[in-house]
């Protein structure tokens, strides 16, 4: 009988760990590429990312209502340092404010120098053909007032005007076009009853009948537009001085026509 051969024994691979650790070096390798990739910020991405949150949390509806998202910065508090960003739009609002009052201020002065000027002439013509006991100038609360006695205008008790106002009148007419401003003819009386057989019914309607005549003056005579002008009657319920002797009542009867310096009422259609 042949005897067996003795089976050898395997070889043992002591190397084997040699694996192991190559694939944790190949793992940790991978591991610190992907950080270093991570960790290489797209610096111009990052601020446009920032800018835009930060948008979204100042919005009103934000809920984080004290702060500027993740910039971490917090809004200034009243009193508080303004920071540039802040410091440039208030500027650039305050620069949009005055840009939108100057116009407004510019007309305003511009009107008032209107209204100086016309003063200053109306004034000069006065002095030069001695009216001053017919005719006073003055600068008011409401604008520049013309102010004419009635008997200069008009014979008693009536609303024709009389052809010795047609020179001031007409000086009064070339001014005016050159004015952005309304005119108001104002009629006053006294506190007398009208005589017997007036044709007007009290002082209302003769103070009224008498500012239309002059604002008739301006619009067929002088042919203005009608449509700067303002018909009012008064009666004897704003005099100047009181009603007590005949020299009151004399100043009391007139005519007022005042060139406004604000405001604008609503014009009477001229019939």
């Amino acid at each position: 009988m042949a005897r067996r051969g003795k089976k050898h024994e395997e070889h043992v691979n002591h190397e084997r760990w040699l694996i192991t650790y190559a694939d944790l070096i190949t793992l940790l390798l991978v591991f610190f590429i992907i950080m270093y990739a991570m960790s290489k910020v797209d610096v111009q991405k990052y601020s446009v990312l920032a800018q835009a949150l930060n948008m979204q949390f100042q919005k009103a509806d934000s809920v984080l209502d004290k702060g500027f998202g993740v910039s971490g910065q917090m809004t200034p508090k009243q009193g508080d340092a303004q920071t540039p960003q802040n410091q440039n739009q208030s500027q650039v609002d305050n620069k949009e404010e005055k840009d939108k009052t100057k116009p407004e201020e510019n007309e305003k002065e511009k009107r008032e120098k209107e209204l100086q000027d016309l003063l200053k002439q109306v004034q000069a013509y006065i002095k030069d053909q001695n009216l001053e006991a017919q005719v006073s100038a003055s600068d008011t609360e409401r604008g520049v007032a013309i102010t004419l006695n009635d008997l200069f205008l008009f014979d008693l008790g009536k609303a024709d005007l009389k052809a010795a106002s047609f020179p001031i009148l007409q000086k009064l007419a070339s001014l005016i076009p050159t004015l952005n401003s309304k005119v108001s003819i104002e009629g006053h009386t006294d506190n007398l009853p009208l005589a017997t057989g007036s044709p007007f019914k009290d002082n209302w309607g003769l103070s009224f009948a008498r500012s239309l005549s002059v604002l008739r003056y301006f619009s067929y005579t002088a042919k203005l537009d009608n449509n700067k002008f303002i018909a009012t009657a008064y009666a004897d319920t704003m005099p100047k001085v009181a009603n007590t002797s005949d020299e009151n009542r004399s100043k009391n009867r007139r005519v007022e026509i005042i060139v406004l310096r604000d405001g604008l009422s609503p014009t009477t259609t001229v019939k």
